[in-house]
């Protein structure tokens, strides 16, 4: 198995971002993998997290998610289908969280240019604010076969903090 780098994006100096976008991405991998170092704009101490949108798709009905969520007191878990919008990351730190305090995200994009199957996500992720913080396993379910060429990120009604970066890996099995 090897790993090659397709893209990498950060929010510059006093800038933030209301969504990140991977375009044209390259056919002939066998997965991809992305990685998020990010943070949100919203008040409070954490958000929830980011969506995720295939190929510039927010179809009703397409898009079905799972997750366990810990925040070192009480565990939760939650499901949603058929939305239009891959949702239910691990949680994101806020603006008002400890300044230096970014969400670490990984998510696997299985199979994604496979045109015989639906395509399935996996991530961990979370963030420690100095004794709080979140941690989370999600799933995610694609109800499409088409090969996924773009990923577009969002932080629902709010915005990606700057320094906030994301970066794109293709992997090959052989």
């Amino acid at each position: 198995m090897s790993m090659y780098p397709i893209a990498s994006i950060t929010a510059p100096n006093s800038t933030t971002y209301g969504q990140v976008e991977f375009a044209n991405i390259p056919q002939n991998f066998t997965h991809l993998q992305l990685r998020v170092f990010a943070r949100s704009t919203a008040s409070g101490t954490s958000t929830i997290g980011n969506g995720m949108i295939f190929n510039g798709l927010a179809n009703p009905n397409t898009y079905n998610s799972h997750s366990l969520n810990g925040d070192g007191s009480s565990a939760t878990s939650s499901a949603a289908g058929y939305y239009n919008i891959l949702q239910y990351s691990p949680y994101l730190p806020a603006s008002g969280a400890n300044s230096n305090v970014f969400g670490v995200q990984i998510w696997d994009i299985l199979d994604y240019t496979n045109t015989n199957k639906n395509k399935t996500v996996r991530c961990i992720g979370g963030f420690d604010n100095n004794g709080s913080g979140n941690v989370a396993l999600t799933s995610g379910l694609w109800l499409n076969t088409s090969a996924i060429t773009d990923i577009i990120l969002n932080v629902s009604g709010t915005y990606f903090a700057q320094y906030s970066t994301f970066q794109l890996y293709g992997i090959t099995t052989a």
